[in-house]
């Protein structure tokens, strides 16, 4: 559990909407982490046990994204997720923008934080559950 290699992934398909372009014609660099959001969202939902969902939460302390081509109203676009290496009560997490092809449109990291929903307080990754974040599926 070293590396992100071997990391479990998830991808969500995305549809921007006109409510997505800005002046320039294109999505807005702001509706990029609304995907961010949401795709580190579902990949939490469809990994964590309902158990989990109501006991934790993740808070987001930073972002960095790389926009690399813009995305346009209309296109059929993929957010591909997974995790990084786990570090006391955080991960980073990948997120990959793909347009037609697998295009690589934008490359982010951000770094989440578990937090114990009832204290809002940091908590350490369980290692039992980050395994369940670099298992494989069968």
């Amino acid at each position: 559990m070293g590396s992100s290699e071997g990391a479990a992934r998830l991808r969500i398909p995305i549809h921007p909407v006109a409510a997505d372009i800005d002046a320039l014609g294109h999505v807005n660099n702001a509706v990029y982490v609304r995907w961010l959001q949401e795709a580190g969202t579902a990949h939490w939902h469809a990994l964590a046990t309902p158990d989990e969902q109501a006991r934790l939460i993740w808070v987001v302390v930073r972002h960095e994204i790389a926009y690399l081509k813009p995305c346009h109203l209309g296109e059929d676009l993929v957010a591909e997720t997974w995790v990084d290496n786990p570090r006391g009560a955080r991960f980073d997490r990948l997120v990959r923008i793909l347009g037609a092809g697998d295009e690589v449109r934008a490359d982010a990291r951000t770094t989440w934080v578990l937090m114990d929903r009832a204290r809002m307080r940091p908590l350490r990754i369980p290692a039992e559950l980050a395994r369940r974040f670099f298992a494989q599926p069968g």
